[in-house]
């Protein structure tokens, strides 16, 4: 009988570690961790040493019995494990570099996770998850898989329809820092307010907002048409809303939605950036070379403050919540990425979607939103429609999905453009996608 859990973190080398690490101490005594495995590939093996040694004075200092292991031997390290975290970024920074830069050269708005970046990236991403879901289906297959790998809901999405691991979440700190947001904005603590979600991931809209289970919604988008007040994150250039449109619009958008509503505006400040020189790629390559280069101290025993610029605010709050919850059977609510099942109508049962649920021993059980508003349903089918192409095309490597995929996007103007973007960037992560060139 095990006396502890054994968790394992597939890309244990990421800057956001420390973040992980600092929710289980945390969360020790109610989440008995004795075995924690940081993984990583042979590129990752230095960032894996520092961050893993910082890991390890992080739990001497707060003298908790975690065993912390570094290992780039995915498989070995998979054996056993309960939980299974993932949190990998295939390419590494010059692959989102690329995903930033090659779409801005033609006049398209270049993100991590939306537009022609966001399916790049689920096409590099798509074919590992699958890999770690079949060791995991040998090694581990009572495991739960948390993943946490942008884009997160595609990724959800094709470990359900192309595997075997049905224990399966996706995890994004959208809805947290919303949460977060609002409690900001109506100076109050978080723990009081409430949001209903419901969509995709980095397409979820706040339907309700509760505070003390009393809906404050039209009150929080009256202070959101305020220019001087937003919900945002740190890798999100926010504008003000206009305010009859937010008013209009009658529920609450989350910073992704400005790439959507305000398309022009966002991709004129990225080109202004890209201009100078600059994309949000390379501001994250500055800041994990700082925060590396502060991990290295053999000082330093805590997670540095300086983390928080990175985008990933209110990572382990949101990872070491969610398998908490799993692990006590505890039932509160938590927006995650899960099997539609019917909660939202008009969305495929068997897709995945971001929405409010209750989190039992068996996973999340999705609320019931029923029709989406008239005013945003129309922009998640097309989103949906998006997703679930690139996730055929992430499969098959066929290049006429890959067009389809792109084209349907609302960030891409037309077949032609999409053409062009495709093939450049095709050739440019050549490495990380045989399946096109097999």
């Amino acid at each position: 009988m095990k006396k502890g859990l054994k968790v394992v973190t597939i890309g244990g080398g990421s800057s956001y570690t420390p973040e992980l690490i600092e929710g289980f101490i945390n969360f020790h005594k109610e989440l008995p961790i004795n075995e924690l495995w940081l993984v990583d590939i042979e590129d990752g093996k230095e960032k894996l040493e520092i961050v893993g040694n910082l890991a390890k004075r992080m739990v001497e200092k707060a003298g908790i019995p975690i065993e912390i292991y570094l290992s780039l031997d995915r498989k070995e390290a998979l054996r056993s494990a309960d939980f299974v975290t993932t949190q990998f970024r295939v390419g590494q920074l010059a692959a989102r570099e690329l995903d930033e830069r090659i779409p801005l050269s033609h006049g398209v708005l270049g993100q991590e996770t939306n537009g022609p970046g966001g399916l790049f990236k689920a096409l590099r991403t798509i074919p590992v998850i699958l890999d770690i879901c079949r060791e995991m289906e040998e090694v581990c297959p009572n495991a739960w898989l948390i993943n946490f790998t942008n884009p997160a809901g595609m990724v959800t999405e094709a470990v359900f329809r192309y595997s075997n691991i049905q224990k399966v979440v996706g995890l994004c700190n959208v809805p947290i820092g919303m949460e977060m947001g609002v409690a900001k904005l109506l100076d109050i603590d978080h723990d009081r307010v409430r949001i209903d979600f419901a969509g995709l991931n980095h397409m979820v809209f706040g339907l309700n907002v509760y505070v003390d289970g009393v809906s404050v919604k039209d009150q929080v988008i009256d202070l959101l048409t305020d220019p001087e007040k937003s919900i945002t994150m740190q890798n999100i250039h926010v504008m003000g809303w206009e305010p009859e449109f937010l008013k209009a619009l009658d529920v609450l958008p989350c910073p992704y939605h400005h790439y959507y509503y305000k398309s022009g505006e966002m991709l004129e400040k990225e080109l202004e950036n890209f201009k100078e020189g600059g994309t949000r790629a390379e501001v994250v390559r500055k800041l994990e070379k700082d925060l590396f280069n502060l991990y290295k101290d053999p000082n330093l025993s805590i997670k540095p403050p300086q983390l928080e610029k990175r985008g990933g605010a209110y990572y382990s709050e949101s990872a070491v919540r969610l398998i908490h919850s799993i692990y006590t059977d505890r039932r509160d609510i938590q927006a995650v990425n899960t099997m539609n099942k019917g909660a939202i109508t008009g969305l495929p049962y068997d897709s995945a979607v971001e929405v409010s649920c209750m989190i039992t021993k068996d996973g999340p059980k999705p609320l019931a939103v029923g029709e989406l508003p008239i005013a945003v349903n129309g922009l998640v089918q097309q989103i949906k429609s998006f997703e679930r192409t690139a996730i055929e095309a992430a499969i098959s490597g066929n290049y006429g999905k890959a067009l389809l995929a792109m084209t349907i996007n609302p960030l891409v103007p037309s077949d032609r453009v999409a053409r062009v973007i495709l093939n450049e960037m095709l050739e440019a992560h050549k490495r990380y996608l045989p399946q096109f060139f097999s």
